[in-house]
Order: structure tokens, then sequence, then C-alpha cells
């Protein structure tokens, strides 16, 4: 194993450009790095760059522990970036539509930010109507992260790692948190969580990139055929604030049970304007197992994701603005497979426990397999 960490001072040399016929070219895995700016800090932010053998290739950056760029092949071997993102970094730390952010400490939403651990009331921040969502205003897509890459035989990666301190966004306890992102010969994307604290806490972490297998930028997503291993989801009332009840998806339009298009029935979610919706993926969490697969029909990608994680909130990207916040991709250009424990599940005691103590560590991965059909 090789490991390399990247400090501030170092000199970054700019990253090769990937050729659509470079694996051609026997190449081995690498990594490629390169300045990608700096912060109104003054800290400075790197873009890093992991090619497999084929000439495939991945990027991420350290802020926010982002994945920015998937560059895949169709059934023609035309190479195309299936994940939104922008291609500066500013965008990034001005706000943005949490386009492939590692998001955290709590990704979804928590009712009216409050919760109890043993006795205690907590009160983290609302920055969502009256609710806490993703983490709060500073969540962990706008902090910076060290960065460490790391390659072996079967893939090449970057170990992202923060510290996030007691009582940021109103959270109990030190956490120490690591985003850990692998890619390999097979195509595939794997990402590794892992958290650990020093007192009682809540963490749900979950990775929110925007997919469009046609290739971003190439219109709606809407003709995408998904499949999705669920029989329920989660009821939720307005604002999208989970009771707790556990609905079955027979005879509704989140039943995707069969491949189905995203956009057969989504006209008839008036009041999300699309998919905003947590499933529960059947079998049992903490096993690796089949979550979703999509496909585009035109250019054959296809997207198969696994997971160890409980749920998995389907968004269409129903709020895109189609404006210079989301670098021009608008309503329905994207869709999002996160996967992740229950939003409020804080508050809900029936659902499967956020609540991570001393001496615990926790850990969830999720595959994300690029292919053609």
């Amino acid at each position: 194993m090789v490991f390399a960490t990247i400090r501030r001072t170092i000199t970054i040399l700019p990253v090769l450009f990937i050729l659509a016929n470079a694996h051609a070219n026997n190449l081995t895995m690498k990594i490629e790095i390169e300045s990608f700016g700096t912060t109104s800090t003054n800290q400075e932010v790197s873009r890093f760059t992991l090619i497999n053998s084929h000439g495939y290739s991945v990027s991420l950056t350290d802020f926010g522990a982002t994945l920015l760029e998937v560059m895949v092949p169709d059934h023609e071997g035309q190479l195309a970036n299936v994940n939104l993102c922008f291609d500066t970094f500013a965008p990034y730390e001005a706000g943005h539509p949490y386009f492939g952010s590692s998001v955290g400490r709590f990704c979804n939403r928590i009712e009216e930010g409050k919760f109890q651990i043993d006795g205690v009331d907590y009160q983290v921040t609302v920055n969502s109507g009256k609710h806490h969502l993703h983490g709060g205003k500073n969540n962990f897509s706008y902090q910076l992260w060290f960065a460490e890459t790391v390659e072996e035989d079967e893939f090449v990666g970057v170990r992202f790692s923060l510290k996030s301190r007691d009582g940021e966004e109103g959270y109990p306890g030190n956490i120490t948190a690591a985003a850990f992102y692998k890619w390999n010969d097979q195509n595939e994307l794997i990402i590794e969580y892992s958290a650990e604290t020093d007192a009682p806490t809540h963490v749900n972490l979950t990775n929110h990139s925007y997919w469009n297998l046609a290739g971003a930028g190439f219109g709606t997503a809407k003709d995408h055929v998904a499949t999705i291993q669920a029989d329920q989801w989660l009821d939720v009332d307005e604002d999208l604030i989970p009771s707790g009840k556990l609905n079955s998806v027979e005879g509704t339009p989140l039943d995707f049970r069969k491949p189905q298009t995203f956009g057969a029935r989504i006209a008839t979610l008036e009041g999300t304007k699309g998919y905003d919706h947590c499933y529960v993926i059947r079998g049992e969490a903490g096993i690796l197992r089949p979550a979703a697969r999509v496909v585009d029909p035109g250019s054959g990608r296809t997207l198969e994701i696994e997971t160890t994680q409980p749920g998995m909130q389907l968004y269409t990207a129903n709020h895109l603005p189609g404006n210079e916040r989301s670098n021009g991709y608008a309503r329905h250009d994207a869709f999002c497979l996160e996967t992740q424990h229950y939003p409020n599940a804080p508050n809900i005691s029936s659902f499967p426990s956020t609540l991570l103590r001393p001496g615990q560590k926790l850990r969830e991965t999720t595959i994300h397999r690029f292919g053609i059909e």
C-alpha cells in the first residue's frame, strides 16, 4: 500500500487530460493532483483525479469531500461525465445544491432541529423552514477535509477526514469523520463513511451526487429506467418529516420494484414537484446488498448501487433553478440516490438508531457500479 499525505505547502502539478481511447495505451491505475482554488480564508483546495487502467476516471475535491466528475463510456465507447458538478471552485463555497457533497453531521431532516439524548435536550441549527437539514448552515459540505491518497493493486483512492467540534451547529461531542473514495478496474466507485465520537451524538452521513447517465448537461433524466429494491417508503408530512409509519409502495407512483422511467408518474407528485422520498431498502441493514439499478436507454450506461445503509432517498432534482447557482442544470435534469439512515431518526425510536456513543465506530459502505447495457 502506498500512502501520500496532501499538505497545503506542497507544489501541485497540473492534472493530465484523459482521452477517450486511453484504455488502448496499457495504462496502470494512478492518481493525478492539481490545484482547484483557494477558500475565502486562503486555504488551498485540491482536485484529485483517480484513473483506472482503462483510462476511465473519477475526480474529487477536499472541499466538502466532494465528488466532481465521473467519466465513463457509453455503448459506443464515448466518455462523458455523468455527475453534475461545477468546473471551478468558487460556486462550491458560495452555496450550491450539494453537488457531490459528503453531507453531515446529519443528512436529511430533523424535525424542528430538536432531539434528546440520555434525558438532555439539544437544539441544532434550523435552516430549512422550521427544521434542520443536511447538518445545518456550516455543514460538512462547506468544510475543507484533510486528504490522503491511497494506491493499491486493486484500487486507487482518497481518504478524506474531518474533525467536527463539540457544539458545532448545536451537536454534542467531538467527532472524527472519514470519507474514503475508491475507484477500480471494474468501474466501481466505492464510498466508505466512518465516524467516532467522544460523547453521545447523532451521525448520519451520505453522498449527495446528482446523476445523469446520458451525460451531465444532456437534458432530462426522466427517461432513465430505474429499479429500486424496496417494498416500503417512509410516510412524511407536508414538510417531508417522517411520521414513523412505513407505507407500502404497492399501487403508488413510488413502486419501482419493476423497471419504470422516472418520468412515467412524476407529474402525479405535485406536492414535491417530483420524487423526494426515502425508501426502506430490502434486506438486513449493515449488510452490503442491492439497492437500485438505473439505465439510460440512449447511451446504454447503467448504474448499480449496493449499500449497507438501511435507507435511500430518491430525489429527482426538483428544485434545481437552471441558473448559475446550479451551473445551468434545471429541474429533473438529474436524479439522486442518497443511501442513508432514515430522516428524523433521532426522534423516532422505531427507526434504526443514528446515535453514536464513545467506543463505537460508525461504518457504512456504498458501491456505485457503472456499466453498459
